[in-house]
């Protein structure tokens, strides 16, 4: 599933192309993704695109009247193409947004579990109001994370991956910011020292960044709105890694399962 810093990696990537210029009308081949799409988008004609905008790994397009909700689920990804480009649709291929200078948002989900939603008012969308800071500001810092810990017996790991929490720390990042910061992921929430949660509030804003700045982790569907992959996956210290050696110290990368996820870490570095 694209994290957070494939989804602001993709931000990144289409913002250049429609922001200033307008979305002249959609293409919707399927309806049918995790909800169906909404009828606003399906009608859409002559809309400046005026900002966008990211929030957890939702990406939110900012039009005259309103805002295009963009979820990529489990294996969604977009793409930028011009118009003579393009190929023929593939079987995948479910959404473009034609825009004014000649390009094409292309939006390809093989498991069509993404979202595109359309929403007058970001503080009523059901899809937002529940979440928790954005990791990268301010608000998100290791007095916050401590306070946020005391009491709580759940696991590091799943913890850290709770949206109510901080958004965006998604199941690679959360066992990279854990190892790097020395600390286990099986660990209770409220065993965290003050010193613990601001380094570890640090690191993920850290490893986020630097993941960022690589283009995001290639694993097996995301891509960038480029075509080209994300290079971060070269820089993964314990994620996918079980039984190689540490990076570290040289022992072997442990795995267990946190829930339905895997969770990679090293004993001897981490405590």
């Amino acid at each position: 599933m694209p994290e957070l810093p494939e989804v602001e990696t993709s931000r990144r990537g289409i913002e250049p192309y429609l922001v200033g210029h307008s979305i002249q009308y959609a293409i919707v081949r399927n309806t049918r993704l995790r909800w169906p799409v909404s009828e606003q988008i399906l009608t859409l004609s002559d809309q400046p695109v005026h900002s966008v905008q990211r929030r957890a790994k939702y990406l939110l397009i900012e039009l005259e009247h309103g805002w295009i909700i963009v979820h990529l689920g489990m294996s969604g990804s977009l793409r930028m193409l011009r118009k003579e480009n393009q190929d023929a649709a593939g079987k995948h291929d479910h959404i473009d947004l034609v825009i004014s200078n000649g390009m094409i948002l292309h939006y390809t989900d093989p498991r069509r579990f993404g979202t595109w939603l359309w929403c007058e008012d970001l503080a009523a969308s059901n899809v937002l109001v529940h979440l928790g800071p954005e990791p990268l500001s301010e608000a998100f810092n290791g007095t916050y994370l401590y306070k946020k810990s005391r009491n709580k017996r759940t696991r590091l790991k799943p913890w850290l991956m709770d949206n109510k929490l901080v958004v965006g720390v998604g199941n690679i990042y959360a066992s990279e910011s854990l190892f790097s910061a020395g600390i286990l992921p099986d660990r209770q929430a409220d065993s965290l020292s003050k010193t613990e949660a601001d380094l570890l509030a640090a690191t993920i804003k850290e490893v986020l960044q630097r993941s960022i700045e690589q283009g995001g982790t290639t694993l097996r569907d995301f891509l960038q709105s480029d075509g080209k992959p994300g290079y971060f996956t070269q820089e993964l210290q314990v994620y996918g890694r079980a039984g190689e050696p540490c990076r570290a110290c040289g022992l072997p990368i442990e795995s267990t399962r946190h829930g339905q996820r895997s969770t990679f870490f090293c004993c001897h570095c981490q405590r």
